[in-house]
């Protein structure tokens, strides 16, 4: 893809997060392409996006089989975890860890790692399909699967969430309390021993071993500002809710280890090393984290609880999410005073009137265009793709993303 190109799609992607403040129809998009004076562009990208939708797209791996290939190798992942703990001669550590794996780690919809797999079989050649290759990509699966582990066990004590994929949050797991945070930290160790197990001596290596600690130290970088901005619990400063401070908390806390990760590190195991189509991966990869974390906020505000697995506590919690930075775009001063007195507390009263709020200032229908614009103009950028990188991987991700209810 051409600089120009590239450019091109960035400027339209970037009206189309400004979604956030436009009224709510697709005339006004449209209006809004010609003030940024790309209107040709905008003619073309909506062309481009319907012929999209019109081209048969890669069928993505069957989730359910390769599920359960990954569930195969599970065991042999717990086994090189406590037979290390054994080794150190404290064997009521060796059974706690096994019961931390267990609870925490295998339960989840595993689209991580599960997007670890599939990239690397798209992108390595076909002689490095081997049964042995294919089993060592599925324990760096699971490191992914660690790692979202690690986080999800913090993210719940720092959130005081109850639920995590439909049974309590480890730390509330027979009242286990603040002790699970060393046992988040056990996860975040347990990955980068199978790592350096596995991986040590070949020619991705170390690769793999800074990528992995490079987007850990992001991530927790994303968390601190997400923290910041609900001011650690107590009454958040709305001030503070803008979109710049929101995107930097997106791209930092979700989209780098989210979506980036896993193909990188795909790419890494596949021998890829050319400097280009990793930035271009990364530039989809970061818009598509995007995407997932609005669709997510707005299904914990809007969407169905039993099916997303966990409490939705985002008001309560006083996040920066993009519905209250939109909220606070559109609302009149009355409207704002509303989210003032309301929001960031856990009164069902208060919880309800924010809820009523972000549905008279139309947030559902502007999130509805948001996600269909933002999806057309992805398509039209992974179709602009150069240097090699199978259009088809980025399509059966950005696939898996659209319209998605949990």
């Amino acid at each position: 893809m051409s600089a120009v190109a590239r450019n091109r799609f960035l400027s339209a992607l970037s009206v189309a997060r400004r979604l956030a403040g436009a009224a709510a129809d697709h005339a006004h998009v449209a209006r809004m392409g010609v003030r940024r004076g790309d209107a040709a562009c905008w003619s073309t990208l909506n062309c481009n996006a319907r012929m999209v939708h019109s081209v048969t797209q890669p069928t993505w791996v069957t989730s359910k089989d390769e599920s359960r290939d990954l569930m195969a190798v599970w065991p042999d992942v717990v086994r090189d975890l406590t037979d290390v703990t054994k080794s150190f001669n404290i064997p009521d550590v060796t059974k706690w860890m096994a019961k931390v794996l267990q609870y925490n780690v295998p339960g989840g919809k595993k689209t991580r790692a599960l997007a670890l797999v599939y990239a690397y079989k798209v992108l390595a050649p076909s002689d490095q399909l081997t049964e042995e290759n294919i089993r060592l990509v599925r324990i760096l699966a699971w490191c992914m699967e660690l790692m979202q582990a690690y986080f999800l066990i913090i993210d719940d004590i720092q959130d005081r969430s109850l639920l995590r994929r439909g049974q309590p949050c480890w730390y509330r797991y027979n009242d286990i309390g603040l002790a699970a945070v060393n046992d988040g930290l056990m996860l975040e160790s347990a990955l980068f021993y199978l790592i350096r197990k596995h991986f040590k001596g070949k020619d991705c290596y170390v690769n793999l071993l800074e990528t992995f600690q490079d987007i850990t130290f992001k991530t927790i970088m994303g968390q601190s500002l997400d923290m910041l901005s609900t001011n650690f619990g107590k009454k958040p400063n709305l001030d503070l809710f803008t979109m710049n401070r929101y995107n930097s908390i997106v791209e930092y806390k979700t989209a780098h280890y989210s979506f980036l990760l896993p193909i990188t590190a795909a790419m890494q195991l596949a021998g890829i090393k050319d400097p280009e189509m990793f930035r271009q991966a990364k530039t989809i990869l970061l818009e598509m984290g995007h995407l997932y974390q609005v669709q997510d906020d707005y299904l914990a505000c809007f969407g169905d609880a039993e099916a997303c697995g966990k409490d939705n506590t985002d008001i309560e919690e006083g996040k920066c999410t993009w519905l209250v930075v939109v909220a606070l775009q559109r609302a009149t001063p009355e409207q704002r005073k509303i989210l003032e007195e309301c929001y960031g507390f856990s009164d069902p009263e208060k919880v309800n009137r924010v809820k009523q709020l972000y549905t008279d200032l139309g947030l559902p229908n502007t999130y509805s265009i948001y996600e269909e614009e933002t999806y057309n103009l992805l398509n039209v950028h992974i179709q602009q793709i150069s240097r090699g990188l199978p259009h088809g991987l980025f399509l059966n991700l950005l696939g898996k993303l659209y319209h998605r209810a949990s």
